[in-house]
């Protein structure tokens, strides 16, 4: 099971936040029971892209990062609402 602190990725595209399939974040939130993540995108910078509530068939766990590739991309130019909104949270019932 995922647990909070862990690198998660995305397995969907999720344009509202200019943000792509394998995109890597971090949980900080752990819905019930593993139903869903509070995930934190961040940039190379460290400046935070989104939180966003996500289900679990729209993260996966990374496991052993030593096996795992990163890429960078460019990113969209920022705007306060695609890739900053005032409010990042994406509130989803779980």
């Amino acid at each position: 099971m995922i647990a909070e602190l862990d690198r998660v990725a995305l397995t969907t595209d999720l344009p509202e936040y200019s943000l792509r399939t394998g995109d890597i974040g971090t949980v900080v939130l752990v819905h019930q029971e593993g139903l869903g993540y509070e995930v934190e995108l961040i940039a190379l910078t460290g400046q935070t892209v989104a939180i966003i509530s996500l289900f679990s068939s729209q993260v996966r766990p990374i496991g052993d990062i030593t096996r795992s590739l990163i890429c960078v991309r460019q990113g969209e130019k920022p705007t306060r609402n695609r890739v900053f909104p005032k409010n990042p949270v994406s509130v989803r019932k779980f």
